[in-house]
């Protein structure tokens, strides 16, 4: 799936190539290959150290250019349950942009969910950053990409990394992205449970975590230099062998069945089985693509979302 994540974001558009009507395109989901928090700011945000990596786990997103002066933001989901009003990321990105760029137009936005909700996999921070780049290409196609990471950094820490898409190392509290090396080929298995996790909570679980057991016991951090210079040298079992999540340690204790689903992976044949994010997706990674339509075949049933993916 490599040429499909870092393929063009459009799928179809509509209109002459100086007036787009119309753009459709995929916003691609993400996991995190490892995750260390590394410090706490004053104004309470985390500081993280994290690989993040875009997986072929997709929402449609199609954004339609309504007439010059309507100035309304129409937002729709095929799941009645996600907001369509300013309560949506993806609505606060379509007027982030007609304000910062001047756009008169107004816009009709319609979402056709696949990535989990609350799973740790960015599926509001990708839709945001969708409907950026579609914006874009409606409105004004000449915006260099440093304004654009402004603007998605307004949204969210997530949502610059959904906007540039790959593998990247995410500092600070997740906007600071560094490229490092590609995946190497694999299959990857993400089952997500039949409920969701906050992340502010799962945060703050961690920081009760520390303060109980120690802010530092040895082997609590995972090795994200290893993770980096294992994908430099293109090394798919050194890279699974680092893989790691501190947020796992609270998330797992409160939610056992995380750690049920990454041992049934693990022994279905996965390198390493790790939880995403905060939780509670967890995905394995496979060299041999038979043990890992078996392990998606055998787990959960329909109580989980469950997606097998190549690299």
């Amino acid at each position: 799936m490599r040429h499909e994540i870092n393929a063009a974001w459009i799928l179809r558009s509509y209109g002459k190539r100086s007036y787009m009507e119309e753009i459709r395109l995929r916003a691609c989901g993400k996991v995190n290959l490892g995750l260390d928090v590394t410090g706490r700011r004053p104004d309470g945000y985390h500081l993280v150290r994290m690989i993040m990596q875009t997986v072929p786990v997709w929402d449609e997103i199609t954004v339609r250019r309504l007439s010059e002066g309507d100035g309304r933001i129409l937002l729709s989901c095929d799941l009645p349950e996600i907001p369509s009003d300013e309560r949506n990321l993806a609505w606060r990105a379509a007027d982030l942009f007609r304000k910062e760029q001047n756009v008169t137009a107004g816009v009709q936005i319609m979402i056709r969910k696949q990535i989990p909700a609350a799973a740790g996999m960015a599926g509001g921070s990708a839709d945001a950053a969708g409907v950026l780049e579609a914006m874009r290409q409606l409105f004004v196609p000449e915006i260099p990409a440093e304004e654009m990471d402004r603007m998605a950094l307004r949204l969210g820490a997530d949502v610059p990394f959904c906007l540039r898409r790959g593998t990247y190392l995410a500092e600070g509290i997740g906007e600071k992205l560094t490229k490092v090396g590609d995946l190497p080929h694999c299959f990857m298995v993400i089952v997500k449970p039949d409920f969701g996790v906050s992340t502010p909570w799962a945060y703050q679980a961690l920081d009760e975590y520390l303060e109980q057991y120690g802010a530092d016991p040895e082997g609590l951090h995972p090795d994200i230099d290893g993770i980096i210079q294992a994908l430099q040298k293109g090394d798919l079992p050194e890279t699974a062998a680092h893989m790691e999540n501190i947020l796992e340690l609270p998330v797992a204790r409160e939610y056992p069945v995380i750690s049920e689903i990454e041992i049934h992976l693990m022994e279905a044949g996965a390198l390493k089985a790790v939880m995403s994010g905060s939780g509670p997706t967890v995905f394995g990674i496979f060299t041999d693509e038979k043990k890992a339509n078996k392990a998606l075949e055998q787990i959960g049933g329909e109580r989980y979302g469950k997606f097998k993916v190549e690299f």
